[in-house]
């Protein structure tokens, strides 16, 4: 990961942009030494933000079974076919 000051990104936003693009490496901003932000791609971004749905998902899935919350496969089918028509 690469690291910039603060008034680095200040003064060489375009480069430090256009190295970000072309190498896909996240960039850690700092500010008086102590980490400030990320700046990522926007894809990497978008593709990290679907995973994070798709893990909080599962999350929400695993507690509903644990909490008993849970279709026979009858009434789980019939509410499947409602969503795929």
């Amino acid at each position: 990961m690469k690291i910039e000051l603060v008034t680095t990104l200040k003064r060489q936003a375009t480069k430090i942009l256009a190295d970000l693009h072309s190498s896909k490496e996240p960039v850690l901003i700092t500010e008086h030494g102590k980490p400030s932000a990320y700046l990522l791609d926007v894809e990497d971004y978008e593709q990290m933000q679907k995973r994070m749905c798709i893990l909080e998902g599962i999350a929400r899935g695993e507690k509903a079974v644990f909490q008993g919350q849970v279709y026979a496969e009858s009434e789980a089918e019939e509410k499947m076919s409602k969503w795929l028509r």
